[in-house]
């Protein structure tokens, strides 16, 4: 199927090819995205590097302010928190990493469900953006 502009006259020839180029490279691009398997992860920063999660484990993001400190408690654990009717432990994801420190204060909990039963929530810097990976490269890093 070759495209065709509504009004042959209005576009000059060259404008015409170039948008059929420009077409057919989406339409390519757009048939390899599909034929390759995609995992769907919550990219966020910590300091300097990126981190992500499974986007099928991340529930919510909530502010860090809901957080009630525990008296006494580990390091790594900032506190607790209501959510959905649950007792949420808030960890510290920079202090489980080793210590690396943030870039700016963290604001938001990622509240994740690993998969045990119960939810925990991360801190993180700020809200997570979803990005694509291809299942190929992160079965390679799994390796």
């Amino acid at each position: 199927m070759k495209l065709q502009p509504r009004e042959p006259n209005d576009v000059a020839p060259e404008l015409n090819e170039l948008l059929v180029r420009r077409a057919e490279r989406v339409r390519h691009k757009a048939s390899e995205v599909d034929e390759e398997n995609v995992l769907w992860v919550a990219e966020f920063p910590i300091g300097e590097e990126t981190y992500a999660l499974p986007l099928q484990t991340l529930r919510a993001a909530v502010p860090l302010k809901m957080v009630t400190a525990v008296p006494l408690s580990p390091p790594h654990v900032i506190g607790i928190l209501r959510f959905q009717g649950q007792i949420v432990t808030a960890l510290s994801l920079a202090s489980l990493l080793g210590g690396r420190g943030w870039r700016e204060d963290p604001a938001v909990l990622l509240v994740v469900d690993p998969g045990f039963g119960r939810l925990i929530a991360l801190d993180c810097e700020r809200i997570p953006k979803p990005t694509g990976l291809p299942h190929a490269l992160v079965e390679e890093a799994r390796a």
